[in-house]
């Protein structure tokens, strides 16, 4: 493959995390895992669910108002990139309200669009951070069965970073440099896999 094409085969990846805390750890692990996706080639967008507030999803206000406008920005943001890396906190053992509510709105189906195109054939890489002796695993559990049910393609690596308060450096690193290696892996899968599909 000649310079030109593997420019043309630089993956898009959007990196967000399913919570709207401003220290989340989820954040800092999410960032930490872009790294990894953009030191092999990808290019990352990483957003604040913070930015895009959404109502709880009500059928009644769909129909009367159709999507809000934060779920339609997210449906395009989605739309223009092929894969993601999902840091998910663990609430009461599974997904957390924020990222479920936002899954919700923007899998709804909109006239001229394919059902579920947001999702379909994402390669996805999910993560988890918790001060929790399990570090969200059982959470992941959740994430990972609705995004496969809604035909993202989630790879098998996941990590659940535990006892999340005691593991950042000040500046949002890992202080184990092996657990941090590990979290670049994920977004390193998931680059690799899409330039491999790209080619």
């Amino acid at each position: 493959m000649n310079h030109v094409n593997l420019l043309l085969a630089k993956p898009k990846i959007l990196a967000f995390a399913g919570s709207t805390r401003i220290d989340s750890f989820n954040k800092k692990l999410v960032k930490i895992a872009a790294d990894g996706a953009m030191e092999n080639g990808a290019d990352v967008t990483i957003i604040d669910l913070r930015d895009y507030p959404l109502p709880l999803y009500d059928g009644d206000l769909e129909q009367q108002q159709g999507l809000p406008s934060n779920a339609r920005k997210l449906k395009d943001i989605m739309l223009s990139h092929q894969g993601f890396l999902i840091s998910s906190p663990e609430y009461n053992s599974s997904i957390s309200g924020v990222l479920k509510n936002m899954i919700d709105w923007v899998s709804r189906p909109v006239e001229g669009e394919e059902p579920l195109a947001c999702f379909k054939d994402r390669i996805t890489g999910i993560m988890s951070a918790s001060p929790g002796a399990l570090g969200g695993l059982r959470g992941l559990v959740h994430v990972r069965a609705i995004l496969e049910n809604i035909r993202v393609i989630v790879i098998p690596d996941q990590i659940a970073v535990a006892k999340a308060h005691e593991v950042f450096n000040a500046d949002g690193t890992l202080r184990d440099k092996n657990q941090e290696e590990q979290v670049k892996k994920i977004g390193a899968r998931v680059a690799k896999m899409l330039i491999k599909l790209a080619a």
